[in-house]
């Protein structure tokens, strides 16, 4: 760096200059310089930072809460707009996220801005209220039917949202909304323009409210395995669409021998289930056993938090499956051993509650999920406890008009697992049929959670951050193996 430009720099705040001369980033207001540590034990220099937020901008007497953020700092000669990673879940952290698999993705996309690794309100390193814990529970040990699951899951539902009021928390501040205007917040934290988005699952439900509420303050949107604003509640028909597109995979490897009809063989355990559930003795790990009454519920919720990825855990389950089928339970039970299912009271915590539950469900979309859960494989067990709790207060809806697709011309980077078993494809063409300067990648043989599946992924990304016209319309990935080596 030229010794005039270096000054000039320093004069203007745009640099600070370190005790061994060396040009670190300048600090925003609430931040402070940390040696950030992935969970591989890589290392590099971050920015931790906080900024505050009304917790309900519709209150003009709200109080302010905190949201924090790591930022890792431009290395590119051309700064852009900060790029912000928005979690899925909801209910997931943005900077647990930048510390596991998708850790190189943060570094690379550095060349073209900084970096932020947000915690969502209400979630990770950000102010929420404690867990809470219901005093109401579901005996495992005994059957149980679907109206008695919503009848306790209302219950419960509406003692901790008593329990978050009694400690001042406004629970109906805990929005796709406010959250979304957090991230303009942070723009204006940051004394940005614009800012990119960079989200995944509901964080791009997030990405897409922003879009509609303030498109003008952003740059560019990259987002994968899309949920739209109104598929909070997903198709039971696409989860048996799904399986059907898994049999094609299982066709082409010897497990066809065992499993020559999936949905066939789900049907059949599940069947099985209803008529005579199955008593199982689940090892805990202070060496007590849990006795749990498996039953058809059980298996359809264990089902619907494998399906995402076609890789190790659904094999798993195929073979749980055909486990079940012959009378072996010694898989279900290893898997159960993780504490999937506990003898315990319900709980929640409030922001993956709410965000949920405000997002919610047209009465139109409703009407065709019961309609379809009626004989889809999984019934409605995708999002669980959605729809059951939808509107059990009616209060936290956001409305139809929230559930609109967004409309603008913001160019978008769409990338879309062929084979993702929680956001379907069909279902994501949906939700950005509004974007007229949409890109949209398919990768064949992806599932969700695709970002770290191809290194032609972060290609992709890269072309699209540096302003290039991005033609390539496919990324094609290895059949997945679907035998399973216990």
């Amino acid at each position: 760096m030229r010794l005039k430009t270096a000054i000039y720099l320093v004069c203007t705040g745009l640099i600070t200059v370190s005790q061994w001369g060396l040009a670190t980033p300048s600090l925003y207001k609430n931040e402070k310089h940390i040696e950030f540590i992935a969970n591989s034990g890589e290392q590099t220099q971050a920015i931790e930072g906080y900024y505050m937020v009304p917790e309900n901008r519709d209150n003009p007497t709200s109080r302010m809460i905190r949201v924090n953020y790591v930022r890792f700092s431009a290395t590119g000669k051309i700064k852009g707009a900060p790029i912000v990673y928005l979690a899925g879940g909801p209910g997931g952290s943005g900077i647990a996220t930048a510390k596991w698999r998708r850790f190189p993705l943060f570094m690379a996309l550095r060349e073209y801005g900084d970096v932020i690794a947000l915690d969502q309100r209400g979630t990770g390193a950000s102010q929420q209220p404690d867990a809470c814990t219901s005093d109401v529970k579901i005996p495992l040990n005994k059957k149980v039917s679907e109206a008695t699951i919503s009848a306790k899951y209302h219950q419960a539902a509406n003692q901790c949202v008593a329990h978050w009021k009694s400690q001042g928390v406004d629970v109906k501040a805990y929005n796709t909304v406010q959250n979304a205007y957090d991230i303009d917040s942070l723009r204006e934290h940051l004394q940005a323009d614009k800012v990119t988005l960079w989200g995944i699952s509901y964080g791009s439900h997030l990405a897409l409210a922003a879009m509609k509420l303030f498109p003008e303050r952003l740059d560019k949107v990259i987002i994968a395995s899309a949920e739209g604003l109104e598929q909070t509640v997903k198709q039971p028909a696409m989860s048996d669409k799904y399986f059907t597109d898994i049999q094609t995979v299982i066709d082409q490897q010897p497990l066809k021998g065992l499993v020559p009809n999936l949905p066939t063989l789900i049907k059949r355990v599940h069947d099985k289930l209803d008529i005579k559930p199955i008593i199982l003795e689940v090892p805990n790990k202070d060496g007590s056993k849990l006795t749990m009454l498996f039953q058809k519920q059980h298996m359809r919720m264990l089902s619907s938090m494998m399906i995402a990825d076609p890789n190790q855990y659904l094999a798993m389950l195929i073979h749980i499956y055909l486990g079940i089928d012959s009378g072996n339970t010694d898989l279900l039970v290893q898997v159960l051993q993780r504490g999937i299912f506990k003898d315990e009271a319900i709980s929640f915590k409030l922001m993956p509650l709410v965000m949920d539950v405000a997002s919610g469900i047209s009465d139109s979309r409703l009407k065709l999920v019961n309609q379809q859960a009626k004989t889809s494989l999984l019934g409605d067990m995708l999002n669980f406890p959605m729809p059951m709790l939808n509107r059990f207060d009616a209060s936290f809806d956001l409305g139809d008009t929230f559930r609109e697709a967004p409309k603008n011309n913001i160019p978008t980077l769409l990338f879309t697992g062929t084979l993702d078993g929680r956001t379907y494809p069909q279902e994501q063409r949906s939700a950005v049929r509004g974007l007229t300067n949409l890109t949209q990648v398919m990768v064949k043989n992806a599932g969700h959670n695709l970002y770290t599946s191809s290194k032609e992924v972060l290609d992709v990304m890269k072309l699209f951050l540096a302003g290039e016209k991005v033609t390539q319309s496919h990324i094609d990935l290895p059949t997945p193996d679907l035998s399973f080596n216990q």
